[in-house]
């Protein structure tokens, strides 16, 4: 016979709005967010904190969601990559992916973006130096990084003694 997991109730803001969900006490956030709340844009990569590809912000930092157990998520604020767009325009960062073709099978983007967002969130005027640091984590096996690189670095905000 299989065991049946505990479930419990967990309340957050995701993307903005407050959510109640029942789930299993071992799911993490990504199983939340993906099955719970079929939120896909955050993708399973590795399981294991690897790659970066679940990469989400939980109350302004940037977490690996596939590490996250859902559970220690109770009152938090979840950002996504869905919670970027706004009225069905792409966010800045999603916009300067595109652009500067930093978009290839997609599958790391999600992460990068979240990572990008929260770095310039912090850092709004970052070296590349600082966005490679920012980065740090996040695996991608299509572009070999510089056009990422190049997108984010577009968006910095530079003051008259930068130019």
């Amino acid at each position: 016979m299989p065991q049946v997991l505990d479930r419990i109730q967990i309340g957050m803001v995701v993307n903005g709005e407050s959510v109640t969900i029942m789930a299993p006490s071992t799911a993490t956030l990504l199983d939340v967010l993906r099955n719970g709340l079929e939120l896909t844009g955050t993708k399973y990569g590795c399981g294991e904190g690897e790659c970066g590809a679940c990469s989400v912000l939980l109350d302004g930092r940037v977490v690996n969601s596939c590490l996250v157990l859902a559970v220690e998520c109770e009152g938090s604020k979840v950002l996504t990559i869905e919670g970027l767009e706004s009225n069905g325009q792409l966010h800045p960062i999603q916009k300067a992916f595109v652009d500067y073709g930093a978009v290839q099978c997609g599958f790391c983007t999600p992460g990068m973006i979240m990572a990008a967002y929260a770095l310039l969130e912090s850092n709004p005027a970052p070296t590349e130096d600082e966005v490679k640091r920012g980065l740090e984590g996040n695996l991608c096996r299509c572009t070999g990084y510089q056009k990422i690189i190049e997108a984010i670095l577009s968006l910095a905000v530079r003051g008259a003694d930068d130019v």
